[in-house]
């Protein structure tokens, strides 16, 4: 008996069936499905544990009991949740003068560096001058430098000119971010040049022009380089520490230190945690009220 051609086959279905052995697996087949979560949501998943388990595990810490923490037992929640560990850390540590010694130094050297690196990323970009390109290779050098290789010079200077102890001496050497310097001279290389050919027909200067057309639509750039910003001056906590021995200087995370107690005391840790805690609200307020700006920001830069 002839089989049939293997050509022939095909031939053979209804027109609907072979319409559907040759179309391609939908969104919602299960090889889609199976790669959507193998490939994005199990490694964002993971992702988000790894960041966000700490964060929990801390803020459980400040409400639990000093048994419930130092103990051979795993204590997940605790059984008695309670401020305590606030109220001893607030008696310990003056946390009204830190919190205004950190709100300080994160406004004024914010400020100062955004500011900074709006003018610098603007004169890259659309003022001629000599060694343009020479400096901007230093700056993306200083990117991969470590800060911690100027801390001894930088203490000397600050400490010969008298800002030991002083809101000056905290925001002085961290005032270059060629970080922000760098991302927002990427995104103004993208901008239409008509807009500023016409503001320079116009007789704008080089200020009017970065002012009235550069800052405005530059916003979400600029929002995500005060956001980096603002954290990282908040955080900073290896130069404020070098810098200052004055409580009445020390920013939060540096005042954590005087909470340290007798090595051993089991009643350290909750407060320690709770002090923590007291750091990084703060900064997580900030972040999910501005976190909307940062892939906007990121990106702009990336298509011309």
């Amino acid at each position: 008996m002839a089989m049939p051609a293997a050509g022939s086959l095909g031939e053979n279905l209804p027109e609907n069936e072979r319409n559907d052995a040759n179309r391609p697996p939908g969104p919602l087949s299960r090889s889609n499905v199976v790669a959507t979560l193998v490939t994005g949501y199990l490694p964002l998943l993971l992702a988000t544990l790894i960041i966000a388990l700490p964060l929990i595990w801390m803020v459980l810490g400040s409400l639990k009991s000093p048994d419930e923490i130092v103990t051979q037992d795993l204590v997940l929640l605790p059984k008695h949740p309670d401020l305590d560990a606030y109220g001893q850390a607030a008696e310990r540590i003056s946390i009204g003068r830190l919190f205004l010694n950190s709100a300080i130094v994160t406004v004024v050297g914010s400020t100062i560096k955004v500011i900074l690196a709006i003018t610098s990323a603007y004169a890259f970009v659309f003022v001629r001058f000599p060694f343009k390109r020479v400096l901007f290779v230093g700056v993306l050098v200083a990117l991969m430098v470590p800060p911690q290789v100027a801390l001894v010079p930088n203490y000397v200077l600050i400490s010969g000119l008298g800002g030991v102890n002083t809101y000056w001496g905290i925001i002085l050497p961290g005032l270059g971010t060629a970080f922000g310097t760098f991302l927002l001279r990427q995104h103004f290389l993208s901008l239409p040049t008509e807009i500023m050919e016409a503001a320079e027909i116009d007789g704008a200067s080089h200020f009017k022009r970065m002012m009235r057309v550069v800052v405005p639509i530059s916003g979400p750039t600029i929002v995500t380089v005060a956001l980096v910003t603002i954290v990282n001056e908040w955080n900073d906590y290896i130069w404020p520490l070098v810098i200052t021995n004055d409580e009445s200087r020390m920013t939060l995370p540096v005042g954590l230190t005087l909470l340290r107690n007798i090595e051993g005391d089991a009643s350290a840790y909750p407060v320690l945690m709770a002090g923590a805690v007291m750091v990084i609200v703060p900064v997580l307020v900030i972040f999910a009220a501005l976190q909307r700006f940062i892939v906007a920001g990121l990106t702009q830069g990336a298509v011309k």
